[in-house]
């Protein structure tokens, strides 16, 4: 190095500092490219694309390539700052001090912090055209890299460090999947964003969760008179119901109603004509999961199910269209109910039904009522009172006000809920 003159060592020391930089911002951009899009890029024939993925399929061999050009340039850069040191000031050890410092700041900045920076916040405009020079650069390189690893393979043995797989990386919770959806929200038309997050929350909630009580449920009494039953066929909004015999918990069987007109043809509307053409109930348990419902009703061709407890109590009765309006939101055929439609009054107030579900009117009316016990207001009431109130009677639950309107047959009818008083904020506290 004696021959060298100074400015060409250190136009030397510049050119290594600037490999230096290349080793770094390739090792970052690598890492941090999203390796979802880069197999999207590769399905579509992106030539740099796979080469890319060919590199990072062997992670440990590009690491391997990588650091040991990096590390071969920086040890480099250090000697000959050591070398120029010694040619302009001697062995002088504050000299020599000094000039270490200075070869450690110039590769934290220049070669290391600044370059991992920027690859880090264009990992895909940088690493896919540097896989063309590190693809040669690997294969030359081969030997050298593949010695080290044996190495790094005996250590990482004796640590019982076992290294995973690409594929172990690139696999995604539920809730990592659901973060990725809420977090790229602005990519996604509302409606799907909503109809994603709530297939996600699908293996949350239970049958018992979406599926209607049995107080709502419209049934057909055989013991009741025919004229009456006639009645209720003619004027049903529904394509299929409940047959029992006195209490609802007694089924029978469920009658599609397209199986009604032929028998009206025939004059023979009856009970026992009834009887005849009824379907064979589908029962399910109530902690069966949503997303399990739904599979089992395709499997079985079936649209509608009867929940039922431990004990085989008829709980209530979930069909595909809750299920589908779990994911979708409602259908503009719903059913219609007497307060339905929820929504607030100017006054703050919203009239509702006791058998109201708690996650619908949290859902509707942007409450957050708990969950985790009963499944619908009236039985909210209940459980917080240890009683059946009166008409009249005011409480409140977490921060919702409250107030019984109506009761009837020990069962809560009508509530008016209140509208929570907005939390003052950190800041006017």
């Amino acid at each position: 190095m004696d021959d060298i003159p100074i400015a060409t060592q250190l136009w030397l020391l510049v050119v290594l500092l600037i490999l230096s930089g290349f080793f770094s911002i390739a090792e970052t951009s690598m890492m941090a490219l999203n390796r979802y899009r880069l197999r999207a890029m590769v399905r579509l024939g992106n030539r740099a694309a796979k080469k890319t993925a060919a590199l990072l399929a062997r992670t440990d061999r590009l690491l391997g390539v990588i650091l040991l050009c990096n590390n071969l340039i920086n040890s480099a850069a250090a000697v000959l700052v050591g070398v120029i040191t010694i040619e302009l000031f001697g062995e002088n050890r504050i000299a020599l001090g000094l000039g270490t410092a200075a070869v450690t700041f110039l590769i934290l900045v220049f070669s290391e912090i600044t370059p991992k920076i920027i690859g880090a916040s264009h990992p895909e405009r940088i690493a896919l055209p540097l896989s063309y020079a590190l693809g040669p650069l690997l294969r030359v390189l081969y030997p050298v890299v593949w010695f080290v690893n044996v190495f790094v393979s005996a250590l990482l043995w004796m640590l019982r460090v076992k290294p995973r797989s690409a594929g172990d990386h690139e696999r995604l919770s539920l809730e990592e999947l659901r973060s990725l959806v809420l977090e790229h929200s602005r990519m996604l038309p509302h409606q799907h964003q909503s109809i994603l997050t709530n297939l996600f929350g699908l293996d949350r909630i239970t049958v018992e969760d979406v599926m209607t009580p049995r107080a709502r449920i419209e049934a057909i009494d055989l013991d009741a008179p025919i004229e009456r039953v006639m009645e209720q066929l003619s004027t049903s909004y529904y394509t299929r119901l409940l047959v029992s015999r006195g209490e609802t918990n007694n089924v029978v069987g469920l009658l599609h109603l397209r199986k009604t007109p032929a028998l009206l043809q025939r004059g023979v509307l009856n009970h026992a004509a009834i009887e005849s053409i009824l379907d064979e109930p589908y029962y399910v348990p109530a902690a069966t999961p949503v997303f399990a419902q739904l599979q089992y009703f395709q499997e079985n061709r079936q649209r509608l199910a009867l929940v039922v407890d431990e004990y085989g109590e008829l709980l209530g009765l979930v069909t595909l269209e809750d299920i589908i309006e779990e994911i979708i939101g409602e259908f503009t055929t719903t059913a219609p109910v007497r307060f339905g439609n929820f929504g607030w009054s100017k006054d703050g107030s919203a009239l509702v039904e006791g058998g109201s579900s708690l996650r619908e009117l949290n859902r509707k009316l942007g409450l957050a009522l708990p969950i985790d016990g009963p499944k619908t207001l009236n039985g909210l009431i209940i459980e917080h009172l240890r009683d059946i109130p009166e008409a009249g009677v005011g409480l409140k639950v977490g921060d919702v006000p409250m107030e019984i309107v109506q009761t009837l047959d020990r069962v809560i009818k009508t509530v008016r809920l209140h509208q929570p008083k907005p939390k003052p904020s950190a800041a006017a506290a």
